[in-house]
């Protein structure tokens, strides 16, 4: 008999680095010459944002952020070492890193197998130290299952996906983050070294029209005027309609699966209609309280323009999680939602169990 287990949670980059560093992405934006003095001024900013800003730029509330997150993350985590996978399956997107130019495929499973990767790529490129005080360039291995993976994938085409598959990265790629922070963040206190369940991983194409235009990050507002956009994303019904099959395609297994969308909600640098400074946080409120009450058929009507214009696009993962939830009949044991205004993103936290009989 298979057994399921659902998990949301953050794979925030900067929660790798260092206090100081943690509030960097606000720092850059206020740089943009494009955005409003009046926009810029901390004296309009929401008394909340002022005072995590305070007069060390961040560097004090960034202490009780990453607290908060660490002790939310081993919430998380405990409830997965209480299941006892036997794989985990993860959807997370990938931020120009694997997929570029070449391709950008909607959804695609990595068959990959333990691959070593670097956890502190990213932040030694944004000219953080990692928050362990750990060598720059040391690296963990990342356990997966090519067979489990390709397995996946033919199930998901047989049920109607027209899924793309990847046996090997991209050469000089990073791995993409959503995915290595995953096991990162899941295993803190030992950087990631310590956890060795299997993972089966999806990517998302979560960027959608900014996946090359805006290279799957951060742009100032005299580079979007006139870009170019690229073709959408999968829609948000489309990502819940691939969690379902995801649960189906193991709903026989007799395997005990746990599920996890990895992303923070909204993101600053992607809110246009917010000058980049700060989350669209009511959006993001109201998905949360729909999530609470278990309103599936509120996130399955959200659309693919609302999801960009709140800059909700990673969010695209807990689409595809709570597909697979709902297909499953798995029930919301905890929650919580993590606001910031300074730290660049809302994260969400959940835990989805089997209902007791």
């Amino acid at each position: 008999m298979s057994h399921f287990l659902g998990l949301g949670m953050t794979h925030y980059p900067l929660l790798a680095g260092t206090d100081e560093h943690m509030a960097g992405l606000l720092r850059w934006t206020l740089g943009d010459p494009d955005i409003p003095d009046a926009e810029k001024d901390p004296g309009n900013w929401p008394a909340s944002m002022r005072q995590d800003w305070s007069d060390d730029g961040g560097t004090a509330a960034a202490s009780r952020h990453r607290a908060d997150l660490v002790t939310q993350l081993a919430t998380v985590r405990q409830a997965l070492d209480d299941f006892a996978p036997d794989l985990v399956v993860v959807w997370g997107d990938d931020q120009y890193e694997n997929f570029r130019e070449e391709v950008v495929p909607p959804f695609c499973v990595l068959a990959y197998g333990d691959i070593e990767v670097h956890p502190f790529a990213l932040m030694n490129e944004r000219g953080s130290p990692n928050a362990w005080s750990l060598p720059e360039d040391m690296t963990i291995t990342l356990h997966g299952d090519a067979a489990e993976s390709r397995q996946l994938a033919d199930a998901l085409i047989a049920d109607g996906f027209d899924m793309a598959y990847s046996y090997q990265k991209r050469e000089g790629a990073h791995f993409p983050h959503a995915i290595l922070n995953t096991q990162l963040f899941l295993d803190y206190p030992a950087a990631g070294a310590e956890m060795t369940y299997p993972i089966v991983p999806i990517t998302v194409n979560c960027y959608g029209q900014h996946a090359i235009a805006r290279r799957g990050g951060l742009a100032r507002f005299a580079e979007i005027e006139d870009e170019s956009l690229d073709p959408s994303g999968p829609t948000p019904k489309r990502c819940f309609e691939l969690g379902a099959g995801v649960a189906r395609a193991y709903r026989e297994s007799g395997k005990r699966v746990a599920l996890i969308a990895s992303s923070s909600w909204s993101h600053a640098f992607l809110h246009d209609k917010g000058w980049h400074l700060r989350p669209d946080t009511e959006a993001d409120q109201v998905l949360y309280d729909a999530l609470v009450k278990g309103d599936f058929d509120a996130w399955v009507s959200v659309t693919s323009k609302e999801v960009v214009d709140a800059g909700q696009h990673e969010m695209l993962n807990w689409f595809c999680l709570l597909g697979a939830v709902q297909e499953l009949g798995l029930e919301l044991t905890w929650s919580t939602f993590v606001t910031t205004d300074v730290f660049n993103s809302n994260k969400c936290f959940a835990i989805y169990q089997e209902v007791s009989a």
